[in-house]
């Protein structure tokens, strides 16, 4: 039986970057997948999602310019099928080339297929026989989860990733959840044609800044999507065709109907096929497989990281925890996961983008703290590009004027993050961010003047006076 240095559960984004690293760093590495390689970033998420929001934007903006010249605009795509297609092409092309293409670049890393699972406190199984690994590396990702409301299991129901392999579309759609992933996809259908209603208890993007959700929200209802909020769950029932979802809003009951139900209430990870148990190795919370800032499980020589810890579930996320824990593996648990200026992205339109600490969590926090808001009419590119939809919102130490979060709700938003990203990393202070040059006609000279907003009225300013 080989002896390897290093075995990697999971062949996704996680699992790759691990394994990879151990090998750049002169180990023998298992990888171990099981089912389609590349993990739900390239096959089921991130990659089809996108390239299919934008086709459905560039539909929108279509049917909006003609709008505006007065010419009638079909807001349906005719040809669902071709789209689902074109975006299959992209997946199969990108894990190909992103991932088995990759395998022979490694003489030191072998891929294994089956399921890998503990038979002991540090030992590992691959389908029944058993591999010999010093450390080991568990990142099997998570799957789209199911909500508790009766009757959910006896409908057909969409998720995420079977909402993408739809060749014809519903006339009528209702997601369930408002997270990022039900506020993209509602968007997206909607934009396709099809008549959605945004179902969810606590409203759209429930952890944003208020002020984004209440924008998007008004965004989203102006484009013609139900916004059904502050409502708990009866039941659900029908067949494929005829859903009806039973809601109350406190005591007042209401029926929505739609041909089809996608459910998009966050995602649960991939915990049950590894016998966890007898690996004595523990859960967090969330049901994902608890590790300290060193990606160290509570068994000795075993580490995880990505989605299977049920925290920070972003591809980017994944493999930077990831690479440290194949580090720490290998040299010494020297490196720390530090998630404390991650961005994120919604892709919406416009996109919410944001980094370190909403208002609230800051203050949770202990810490005092004072916001400035600006609206996107007073940023000369949105006014240049009669786009002012959004708005950007900053968070910074009451006394300290030390910049701890930003929200950015804007087209192409995401671009502008990492500006704020970097502010927040090394410490800046607003007056600091406000005195910067800023590239005149850009979205990003908004988080400029969002920086001067907190001691100034920049609705006095002239276009290039800040």
């Amino acid at each position: 039986m080989p002896r390897y240095d290093v075995a990697v559960i999971g062949a996704g984004s996680a699992g790759f970057s691990a394994a990879i690293t151990a090998a750049d760093e002169g180990a023998q590495v298992a990888l171990i997948g099981h089912g389609t390689i590349g993990g739900t970033c390239v096959n089921a998420g991130c990659v089809p999602s996108k390239t299919m929001i934008r086709a459905t934007e560039t539909l929108h903006a279509a049917a909006t310019a003609n709008r505006f010249g007065g010419i009638e605009a079909s807001a349906r795509i005719t040809d669902w099928a071709s789209v689902v297609r074109r975006k299959q092409a992209l997946v199969d092309e990108l894990r190909q080339a992103k991932y088995s293409d990759l395998l022979p670049a490694y003489n030191s890393l072998a891929y294994l297929e089956g399921k890998a699972s503990f038979s002991g406190r540090g030992k590992l199984t691959v389908g029944g026989e058993p591999l010999d690994a010093g450390k080991i590396i568990i990142a099997s990702g998570s799957r789209p989860a199911l909500p508790s409301i009766k009757g959910i299991r006896q409908v057909p129901t969409l998720t995420s990733t079977t909402a993408l392999e739809l060749e014809q579309l519903p006339k009528s759609l209702l997601v369930i959840g408002a997270g990022y992933i039900g506020a993209e996809l509602a968007q997206m259908f909607s934009r396709a044609g099809v008549k959605v209603s945004l179902v969810s208890r606590r409203g759209l993007l429930p952890e944003a800044e208020p002020e984004i959700s209440h924008a998007l929200t008004g965004i989203f209802e102006a484009e013609g999507i139900q916004c059904v909020s502050g409502i708990g769950y009866d039941r659900i029932e029908g067949r494929a065709g005829d859903i009806r979802l039973y809601v109350r809003h406190g005591k007042v009951p209401e029926m929505l109907e739609a041909e089809a139900v996608l459910i998009a209430t966050g995602r649960t990870p991939n915990v049950e096929d590894l016998n966890l148990k007898a690996g004595a190795i523990k859960l967090n919370d969330q049901g994902g497989i608890a590790v300290d800032r060193h990606m160290r499980t509570s068994c000795r020589n075993v580490y995880a990281a990505g989605d299977i810890t049920g925290r920070d579930q972003f591809v980017y996320m994944a493999a930077y925890g990831a690479k440290i824990a194949a580090r720490n593996a290998i040299n010494g648990d020297d490196l720390a996961y530090d998630n404390y200026a991650m961005p994120a992205v919604v892709f919406t339109d416009p996109q919410v983008a944001s980094v370190g600490h909403t208002q609230a969590s800051a203050e949770a926090a202990g810490l005092q703290v004072r916001t400035s808001v600006l609206s996107l009419d007073n940023v000369p590119r949105a006014l240049a590009a009669r786009d002012t939809r959004g708005l950007i919102k900053l968070v910074a130490g009451a006394t300290t004027k030390t910049l701890v979060g930003a929200y950015i709700l804007a087209p192409e938003g995401a671009d502008s993050i990492q500006t704020a990203a970097l502010a927040i990393k090394t410490g800046m202070t607003y007056e600091q961010l406000g005195e910067m040059i800023f590239p005149y006609l850009t979205n990003v000279e908004g988080l400029k003047l969002a920086a001067q907003t907190f001691e100034m009225d920049v609705s006095k300013l002239s276009c290039c006076a800040g």
